[in-house]
């Protein structure tokens, strides 16, 4: 693993400038274990007050100190994200091999209900979701409904590499030796879908990411969790652009933008690392 990593990171510079920009993001959000403030006290510092030595980042009009709040937002952005995706991944690889390995009816029934899920209108779901529970909605909620409707594209993807690994000669050869249907999923099958499962895991922390922060922003979430979309979501309360209060906004959304470039890099890194042609071309050999 140490092996890949270096050789990544010395002929991919996809994978060197993603890992270095989710580096300092997760870096950030680390800082939120040193924080002097609690992130839910306000007005305890002079409000509006411009990027200097003492509050590199400003403070806020409601008397917070940006940086240090900024810290908590992006620690509770980056646990959401890796929330909903671990859930809806899942999901996602159960329903995947069973279908493909098992197929017939089993793998219409489990792809009728896959497709459904695929054509539903997410975000519109999730603002009925919010009205429906609003006396309700917490972080886990939601991170638990996003998994929920976030798992049928991969499923599908998976399904595909099972049904191909499932005419392999080395699964028949499995199943002459006597072994079970999970042993040949767990031990021979599962160790060809979790590449792909890694790369869909980035973009899915991306997808929710940015599902998240945009129903904050409009105020459709539980406010008083410190996210990156509920600092936009009090900074426009509170008029930052109009007021002048810039840095507000500024910050909260550079961050996401890092965290949203550093992932995709990541996962464009992944997804070339998979095929072995584009890593043998890229690398000249570097990783078997």
């Amino acid at each position: 693993m140490l092996r890949i990593i270096r050789d990544l990171f010395r002929y991919n510079l996809e994978f060197a400038l993603g890992s270095i920009l989710t580096g300092i993001v997760v870096g950030l959000a680390a800082l939120s274990f040193f924080s002097p403030y609690n992130p839910l006290d306000t007005y305890l510092l002079p409000p509006d007050v411009p990027p200097s030595w003492t509050y590199p980042f400003g403070t806020t009009s409601r008397g917070q100190d940006t940086f240090w709040t900024l810290t908590f937002a992006m620690r509770n952005t980056l646990l959401f994200g890796f929330s909903v995706a671990i859930l809806s991944r899942i999901l996602s690889l159960l329903i995947g091999l069973i279908s493909g390995y098992v197929g017939g009816f089993t793998d219409r029934v489990l792809m009728s209900i896959n497709d459904t899920f695929i054509v539903i209108p997410l975000f519109p779901l999730l603002v009925l979701f919010y009205f429906v529970m609003r006396d309700y909605m917490s972080w886990a909620l939601l991170a638990l409904v996003m998994a929920f409707l976030g798992w049928a594209y991969d499923a599908r993807l998976i399904r595909s590499i099972m049904m191909s690994l499932k005419e392999r000669e080395f699964t028949r050869t499995s199943i002459f030796s006597g072994m079970s249907m999970r042993e040949i999923v767990l031990r021979e099958h599962l160790p060809y879908v979790l590449p792909v499962v890694f790369s869909t895991t980035l973009n899915n922390i991306n997808w929710s990411i940015g599902l998240e922060v945009t129903l904050s922003v409009l105020g459709f979430t539980n406010l008083d969790t410190p996210t990156v979309g509920t600092m936009i979501f009090w900074a426009n309360q509170h008029s930052a652009m109009v007021s002048g209060v810039w840095w507000w906004i500024l910050f909260p959304t550079l961050f996401v933008t890092i965290t949203f470039i550093g992932l995709f890099l990541l996962a464009v890194s992944m997804n070339e690392y998979i095929d072995p042609r584009s890593r043998l071309g890229r690398m000249g050999g570097g990783i078997a």
